[in-house]
């Protein structure tokens, strides 16, 4: 029996999570465990079968990948996905790490060397992307911080900070006239 490795992985409360499996041969049997419990299995030309407290949340695709809907903090743990092909067994290890939900993020400006600074922060356990839109520019910046010349500010803009963390994003809007002194 080849033994997977395995492979840290991180979903986020409330999403919906997909394993990365990747199975490239015909497969005849599938099983997924949870700590060593059986939570689905599916066997050539038939239904899956669910089991535990995952039942109700979980869907298993002929190829294996394994989703759960509106991940909860104890869905977290080690899975084991064992599969067969026409000829032996398989299995994959993952270790499913369960952050919070991503926060709203917070957006903070001060004036400084006549540029307006806009700041973004969100308190969250694993690194995000930022992202700023402001209304009255398509362009984005890819930045935590944006930096407008105070000449160019236009008083009737807003500004968006949009964090994103695997598939989910949160935003929060600010207009550019708060933030003038």
């Amino acid at each position: 029996i080849a033994h997977g490795y395995q492979k840290e992985i991180v979903g986020i409360m409330g999403e919906n999570f997909t394993f990365p499996v990747q199975i490239d041969q015909k497969i005849v049997e599938i099983v997924w465990k949870k700590n060593k419990h059986k939570v689905a299995e599916w066997e050539y030309q038939n239904k899956p079968t669910y089991f535990g407290h995952l039942g109700n949340r979980s869907v298993l695709m002929e190829n294996g990948s394994l989703t759960i809907v509106n991940l909860e903090k104890d869905d977290a743990g080690t899975y084991e996905l064992v599969y067969w092909d026409s000829v032996k067994e398989h299995s994959l290890n993952f270790e499913l790490v369960v952050l919070d939900s991503l926060p709203k993020p917070e957006i903070n400006c001060s004036t400084s060397d006549g540029e307006l600074v806009l700041k973004c922060t969100a308190n969250f356990q694993a690194s995000l992307n930022y992202t700023w839109k402001l209304s009255n520019n398509p362009h984005r910046s890819w930045n935590q911080e944006l930096s407008i010349p105070l000449k160019n500010v236009d008083i009737t803009t807003n500004a968006t900070c949009i964090i994103k963390y695997s598939e989910t994003e949160r935003s929060s809007e600010i207009s550019l006239i708060q933030c003038l002194p």
